[in-house]
């Protein structure tokens, strides 16, 4: 049977009404951390589902009500399990009646397959503590008697309502057990005497009476409990004889049944496969990732012209040399405006629309005059008035590719983000763009060491420590300001695609791609960036072409030749689960391929902050797009189909089931393309025909990605 270890962990916290931390690991029996709150689970993967409720449920029992003291060492511990066993699933019943149903069910399926090793077993040949772990487990199923010396322990251990109350239930067990494990030696000598004047059976069947017919307890009104009926000191046998060496060193009091339950358990374990290895985000240091926009301008512009004024360099004004790449950056906002436009007018209409849906109509109790004369056939004579909540502040937040990858395409995808930086700044909504990096300079702490962004601690998420996002623009500055800050990053753009010898500043170079680390610290950014603008919506957007390089998590060793453990590293792999303590939730990457890594990182995102959507642009080369349609649509399903013909009549798509809410898929190819309809003054009909639809088949694949994305963000 396949085990849903999330569903359990859940049942697992419900029962215990507080967030434990609930594992499932390759041991053999359950483990409870009281300090650190942290429930370690068998991986029972062979048990049916009511022996796994019963299980787990018996487990929280002991969480919630055996207390982490040790002890005591003269009594053996299989005794104390046998009657705590007991008090902490009466207690359990007592908060959830429910549960007596889930141990029934749960313990009759043990008695089904003689988990217990009693079949053909004269129960009545068993020591008290078999019998009395039976009783209290399967004696719904099976017919358990006990003596009328035997019942006040059964009472005590029955009646037990706390840990020390469950410990001397315990002991007089204990000295019970032994005690009768010791009179068959004393019989055999010859000097035991007799415990009972007429040698009667006075064993107790599982109804209370005795083996006499004659007499029972309802006849004679006098049934006791332990606290009345016993008097009795279990420790040391009553009356020994002074020829009987009572030191004789006997073996301890046996449990069979007790032993037969714990192998049969371990039975339903399964090792076999990989330990489940728990993994939590860090706490990053924002400071220390996030280079600030003013920076990267003014270092931007510094070095630029300090190469200009270096005649062996250029000698050329900074307008000459980058006068291609500014050129470039006026006409495509020229012709960028009809797109931005339709943005800005779709954007309005739909919230023009929303403000109407949530428009209320009351009436004021104040008569209007102009309809006093309708009274005789309209009942409604007063003014109305129409209340218009206020409308949502948005917000965005986007993080652009800036690795190697995207050389070829990173002017293009630029472009989609200057068309919607536009938008936003001519609906006046705030923004932020992150360009992640590996190749920024480091900041150094004393004696040159590289800085630490995070604390690291073992079964923590790896960051590289040279991770940066370079903050490439704000709403924060003003017009002017932006649109120098959009030619600066245009030019080094249009360098990489035109391979233009353009002097790059330093640490803006394409490197790898550390998009897992950046949904890291999208955590702190996000909620930063909503209580900055005192925002009631924000949106974030994810531009890129790729995967990000594959994560790592700290792991902790002991190398033989070192006292201390090693904090190493490893790849975060198919046995790894993402652990969220504030929700309360995992997150398995149990699935292979980077991409999965980064769907479950989204999904942590989207349960962390449930008014944010996350939407993705991919920009895809041709021959990729089927291979990553795949990764998220079955290729016999209809939405593959759909998807594939939307992809090549309009070279676009976008895919739900990914960890965005949306995802949106863009052919490099199409981008690159110029969307203008150009004909030389000469053209046949054939040619300008040509023009004109492949002019229009570029602007409907623009329209109606930016028609979807309007209805996610407004």
């Amino acid at each position: 049977m396949t085990v849903n270890h999330e569903i359990k962990s859940q049942l697992a916290k419900l029962l215990a009404t507080e967030d434990l931390i609930v594992e499932h690991k390759n041991v053999e029996t359950a483990e409870f951390n009281v300090q650190t709150r942290v429930l370690i689970l068998p991986r029972w993967e062979r048990a049916s589902n009511r022996v796994y409720d019963a299980l787990v449920a018996h487990e929280v029992g002991h969480a919630l009500f055996t207390p982490n003291i040790d002890p005591p060492r003269h009594i053996p511990h299989t005794f104390i399990n046998i009657t705590e066993d007991v008090r902490i699933e009466k207690l359990m019943k007592r908060k959830y009646m429910g549960l007596a149903k889930t141990f029934y069910r749960g313990y009759s399926e043990l008695a089904d397959n003689d988990f217990f090793e009693i079949d053909g077993k004269d129960l009545d040949t068993l020591n008290l503590a078999d019998r009395v772990n039976l009783y209290f487990k399967i004696g719904s199923f099976v017919n358990i008697s006990f003596s009328s010396t035997e019942t006040p322990i059964v009472n005590l251990i029955k009646n037990a309502e706390t840990f020390d109350e469950a410990v001397s239930a315990a002991e007089a067990l204990y000295s019970f057990c032994k005690q009768e494990q010791e009179q068959p030696q004393q019989e055999e000598v010859g000097i035991a005497e007799d415990t009972s004047e007429d040698g009667e059976d006075t064993r107790l069947d599982s109804t209370g009476s005795t083996g006499d017919d004659s007499t029972s307890d309802s006849d004679d009104g006098d049934s006791t409990d332990v606290e009345d009926s016993v008097d009795v000191d279990y420790d040391t046998p009553t009356n020994p004889s002074p020829y009987v060496d009572t030191s004789t060193d006997l073996p301890e009091p046996d449990v069979e049944t007790a032993k037969a339950l714990d192998r049969k358990l371990k039975d339903l374990v399964d090792n076999t496969g990989l330990e489940t290895v728990y993994l939590e985000r860090p706490e990053l240091n924002l400071d220390k990732i996030i280079v600030k926009n003013n920076q990267i301008h003014t270092q931007c512009r510094k070095e630029w012209e300090e190469r200009c004024s270096d005649t062996s360099y250029s000698g050329l004004p900074l307008e000459n040399v980058f006068a291609e790449a500014d050129a470039s950056y006026r006409e495509f906002k020229r012709n960028a405006q009809k797109e931005v436009n339709y943005l800005v007018k779709e954007f309005e209409c739909k919230k023009s629309a929303d403000a109407y849906a949530r428009a209320t109509t009351s009436k004021t109790g104040v008569l209007n005059t102009s309809m006093l004369h309708t009274y005789k056939f309209n009942e409604d004579l007063f003014k109305k008035i129409t209340v218009l909540p206020d409308g949502k502040n948005h917000g965005l937040v986007f993080i652009l590719d800036w690795s190697g990858s995207m050389q070829y395409v990173i002017e293009d995808t630029l472009k989609q983000l200057y068309n919607l930086l536009w938008f936003c700044k001519k609906v006046n909504i705030p923004f932020d763009v992150y360009a992640f990096t590996m190749d920024y300079p480091l900041w150094l702490e004393g004696e040159g060491v590289r800085h630490s962004v995070y604390e690291k601690k073992n079964k923590s998420l790896s960051l590289c420590d040279n991770f940066s996002l370079l903050n490439f623009f704000t709403s924060s500055v003003n017009g002017k300001e932006l649109e120098e800050q959009m030619i600066n990053i245009y030019r080094i753009a249009h360098s990489f695609t035109a391979h233009s010898y353009f002097p790059i500043p330093l640490g803006m170079n394409l490197s790898g791609t550390p998009l897992n680390e950046t949904l890291i610290a999208l955590h702190q950014i996000l909620p930063k960036f909503k209580s900055q603008h005192k925002l009631q919506k924000v949106q974030c957007v994810i531009l890129t072409d790729g995967e990000g390089t594959p994560l790592t998590y700290h792991r902790e060793v002991q190398r033989h030749w070192e006292e201390q453990p090693y904090l190493g590293s490893n790849y975060v792999s198919r046995q790894c689960v993402l652990r969220d303590r504030k929700l309360g939730t995992t997150y398995s990457f149990n699935n292979d391929g980077w991409a999965q890594v980064t769907d479950q990182l989204l999904y942590n995102l989207r349960d962390n902050f449930r008014d944010i959507n996350f939407i993705g642009i991919r920009i895809l080369p041709n021959r990729e797009a089927t291979s990553f349609i795949r990764r998220y649509h079955s290729t016999e399903g209809k939405e593959f189909d759909g998807i594939i013909k939307n992809w090549k009549k309009d070279k676009s798509f976008s895919i739900k089931t990914s960890g965005y809410h949306s995802y949106f898929g863009l052919s490099s190819t199409a981008l690159a393309n110029d969307d203008e309809f150009e004909v030389q003054t000469d053209a046949t009909k054939a040619q300008i025909k040509r023009a004109f639809v492949k002019s229009l088949k570029s602007k409907k694949m623009n329209k109606k990605i930016l028609s979807e994305f309007v209805e996610l963000v407004c």
